[in-house]
């Protein structure tokens, strides 16, 4: 058997498990189903650290599930990603000189689809890299023609109800894709920006108002000047005209308690078509909209002398000619909020636009009810209360883009009475006037309308097909905590609204993948970990174990290549104890049945171990407490099977305690391996498939072998071989604090009334011998701690442990006196910084108390190396 060599088996076994269709279903007799759809990646992506995470947690949970008999479908998908997608043809397509208009857009949709065939598949094919599961036969793609009549089926239903309607309304508007974004889409970063402070006279020369504002080429575009009824400065201006500076438009001083006495000078200026406040309180008050801007935040003709600058230049030129013109009081800096576009990051421009809206209100209601009824939870908790929050604050959904690529809004427009036409099938000709000439609307849908109907549309809803029947809904949603209102809830209220259930019953939320510092990845900042570097130098499941072991609900994480690098090393342990094993063997032949009553007391320790592993890791599962699972399994495995187990009965195995003895430590050390590696497999696919190929009289694939079973309750334990344990501990924890050399023979006498102890120390005297370095062993009733010896107590028990032999007393004394006076000096340090008050008033909370349990520790080894010198003197 040789090394571990990861790449020399993933290929190997992830076609194997492919070519078999084992991660497709049988549907025949689906008695238990478990199903998760996956969180569709966008057509454009590659695998990110994030993907890895999250693909990781929904592998192990559907792994598991199909371990214990249930019939999983983990289903998986391509987003089509709208404005991204089109970003990155629209971008090839210039390296060659074409753009997308002089294109005609048939066309260009068609260079969409054919680079998707060519380059839009690549995240599957990673997906398959790390190991996921994944039913391919029944992937999917949201521009898929079933998935594309869900998508029409909902629009048309929900316009005929009422809910879908097109207006003009105030929006989020990308300059640069040229597009409406919805709120959600807007990523906001505090800026640098300043408020220029403008005079507004009176129409009648008696006075002026001041305004401050952020952004003051808007000015063009204002409708009036708000103040709050209650500010008794602007009392007697209410009601009054003021001209516009520049323009010279008359515009009214309104009131109105929105408005904030405390914000600037209390008094602001009103542009209904360029903030969102500013449009609801022009509603209010039946103000003029107008609209300055062009669909490239330039400048239109409302102010001829600066048309066509672009809005920041514009922002220049118009605090030039107020300061020419004597409009300006002053600037002063200001940092403020503003709002990007999440894609590209341009400054987002509020624009007044006819678009496609969603009434939200009474989905968002039902979807709070559900979880009032207890009909779906959230994991962590507090992520279902910001899930309330945004539910009971939720406004109405901006679905129309204005893109090429995506699902077309199913609407046509009669170019002779004006009709608006919504309907499932392309109209012949209009309702109303029965003309034939008919525009079809040329905007898409946002692509989240697609990814919300993806847990039934994937299963062929409208249609009740078998899969919709066995598979929805879902039996959970594993996803990042950043996606809660994206994708989560929409998927939540229109799951609820189309078929009359939840999508899920549980939503497992889980953190971010940082740095080890804690910093987020940025390939920009170089910081970023790619996971297929990962996997190609580590090995997918030493990848696959480092996320699951460091996921906590909610919390991000911090990852780090000797993390995964320690991981690496935790398989080459499962693999060289497999060697180990077979190398047995090879030797013995088949193991064969022992009944219980002929297992030894350490055999009987290790089952009882593997039984509350087992135990351990299905309940942290069934609640997602995927590191807690994962270090339950790393615990029993490295520690009690590799460094207790397979040491103690290394005697056993050759015979030395005779062969009922060795048949019984044989036939469990093969049971345990061959449990463990069952249940290691949801988290490490690659590996224990490989090393369970080799174990003698298996057959078929591990992924389809039973999960291994477990009582009611934890075991508690095996006293007498837990008894043994203990004194060679003991005696190891000894020879570490005494810097005892590794090769020195030492005495040990164990002071115990339990005569279990005692034969048991007798029986396996050649055990504890070899693994606590002595060279006698003797048992006492009565005991008095003689000069050399070092002295520790266990359950029921005190060892006393001769130094004598194995202690070059000169070197220690030096040792610990040297390191003595380093801590002497270290601790004088930050006694005298601790002791003064600049320091303590100064310093934040956390350094404090750093150096206070910093000044603890110091402490305390002092008086433990104290302790020792006085010893060592005493020899």
């Amino acid at each position: 058997m040789e090394q571990y060599n990861p790449q020399a088996i993933e290929n190997k076994w992830y076609q194997y498990w492919e070519e078999n269709q084992l991660f497709s279903p049988d549907i025949s007799d689906a008695d238990r189903t478990y199903s998760i759809v996956i969180p569709p990646p966008n057509v454009t992506g590659s695998l990110h650290i994030g993907h890895a995470l999250d693909n990781t947690l929904q592998d192990v949970l559907i792994r598991w599930k199909r371990m214990l008999g249930y019939k999983t479908l983990w289903l998986p998908g391509t987003d089509h990603a709208g404005i991204a997608t089109q970003m990155v043809v629209e971008r090839e397509l210039r390296k060659k000189g074409i753009e997308r208009e002089a294109l005609g857009r048939e066309a260009f949709v068609k260079e969409i689809w054919k680079w998707k065939e060519q380059s839009g598949n690549r995240i599957t094919q990673q997906l398959r890299k790390l190991g996921a599961s994944l039913d391919w036969t029944r992937e999917r793609f949201t521009l898929d023609e079933q998935l594309s009549k869900a998508v029409v089926k909902t629009f048309v239903d929900w316009y005929e109800e009422g809910l879908i309607y097109r207006g003009s309304y105030i929006v989020n508007w990308c300059p640069q894709d040229k597009t409406a974004l919805s709120d959600l889409e807007v990523d906001y970063h505090e800026t640098q920006g300043s408020f220029t402070y403008i005079a507004y006279p009176l129409s009648d020369g008696s006075g002026e108002i001041v305004v401050a504002t952020t952004r003051p080429e808007t000015m063009l575009g204002d409708s009036a000047v708000a103040v709050n009824p209650k500010d008794e400065r602007y009392q007697a201006f209410i009601g009054k005209t003021l001209r516009l500076p520049l323009v010279g438009r008359e515009i009214p001083v309104i009131a109105d308690e929105f408005v904030d006495p405390e914000f600037g000078t209390g008094a602001v200026k009103i542009t209904p078509s360029h903030d969102p406040n500013d449009f609801h309180m022009g509603k209010r008050h039946q103000l003029p909209e107008i609209n300055i801007f062009t669909a490239e935040a330039k400048l239109n003709d409302v102010f001829p002398p600066l048309e066509g600058l672009d809005r920041f230049a514009a922002r220049d030129e118009v605090v030039k000619l107020l300061e020419k013109k004597g409009f300006l009081k002053k600037i002063e800096p200001h940092t403020h909020s503003v709002g990007h576009c999440q894609r590209c990051q341009t400054v987002i421009e509020p624009r007044i636009s006819v678009q496609w809206f969603c009434k939200m209100k009474d989905m968002a209601e039902a979807s709070l009810k559900a979880m009032q009824k207890g009909e779906i939870r959230f994991l962590p908790e507090n992520q279902g209360k910001i899930f309330s929050e945004w539910m009971n604050n939720i406004q109405d959904w901006c679905l129309s883009r204005q893109l090429w690529w995506g699902h077309r809004i199913p609407a046509w427009y009669c170019k002779n009475c004006g009709k608006e036409i919504v309907a499932a099938q392309e109209p012949t000709a209009c309702p109303e006037c029965a003309s034939t000439t008919l525009e079809e609307e040329t905007d898409v849908l946002d692509t989240w309308f697609s990814s919300g109907l993806f847990p039934f549309s994937t299963m062929g809803w409208p249609e009740q097909t078998e899969d919709l029947k066995n598979f929805y809904p879902n039996s959970t949603l594993i996803t990042g905590y950043d996606i809660l209102f994206f994708w989560v809830a929409r998927m939540v209220m229109m799951g609820i609204k189309n078929t009359g259930q939840v999508p899920f019953p549980e939503v497992y939320l889980h953190g971010l993948v940082r740095n080890e510092k804690g910093d987020k990845m940025s390939k920009t900042k170089g910081n970023a970990i790619d996971p297929l570097n990962i996997v190609e130098q580590y090995g997918a499941d030493a990848l696959r174990f480092t996320l699951t072991s460091l996921t906590s609900a909610s919390r991000d994480m911090k990852l780090s290549e000797k993390v995964i690098e320690g991981n690496r090393n935790f398989i080459n342990k499962i693999w060289n104890a497999t060697r180990f094993v077979l190398f047995h063997h090879e030797r013995l032949g088949p193991p064969k049945t022992t009944p219980d009553c002929e297992l030894g007391i350490f055999d009987q320790w290790i089952l009882g171990e593997l039984e509350n592993t087992v135990w351990s890791v299905d309940r942290n599962l069934a609640e997602y407490r995927f590191n807690e699972a994962a270090k339950a399994i790393y615990a029993f495995f490295w520690g009690s099977f590799c460094d207790w187990y397979l040491e103690l009965i290394k005697p056993l195995l050759f015979g030395k305690l005779g062969e009922t003895a060795q048949t019984a430590a044989y036939a469990t050390l093969f049971r345990v391996l061959d449990e463990s590696l069952r249940l290691l497999h949801p988290f490490m696919p690659f590996v224990t498939e490989e090393l369970f190929s080799l174990l003698p009289g298996n057959r078929g694939s591990i992924m389809l072998a039973d999960f291994p079973r477990f009582g009611t309750k934890k075991q508690t334990g095996t006293p007498r071989a837990e008894a043994l344990i203990e004194t060679i501990t003991l005696v190891r924890n000894i020879r570490g604090e005494n810097q005892i050399k590794p090769n020195a023979k030492l005495s040990l006498i164990v002071l115990t009334p339990s005569q279990p102890l005692i034969e048991d120390l007798t029986q396996f005297s050649a055990v504890v011998q070899a693994l606590g370095g002595l060279k006698s062993i003797a048992c006492k009733a009565r005991h008095e701690k003689q000069d050399g010896q070092a002295h520790s107590v266990g359950k029921g028990f005190e060892v006393f442990l001769d130094l004598s032999e194995g202690l070059d007393r000169a070197a220690e004394l030096s040792r610990l006196r040297k390191e003595q006076e380093k801590l002497e000096k270290k601790k004088a340090q930050i006694e005298g910084k601790l002791s003064k008050q600049s320091f303590l008033a100064k310093a934040p909370p956390e350094v404090v108390k750093k150096n206070q349990g910093e000044l603890r520790e110091i402490t305390d080894k002092l008086v433990k190396i104290k302790e020792a010198l006085a010893e060592l003197e005493r020899l």
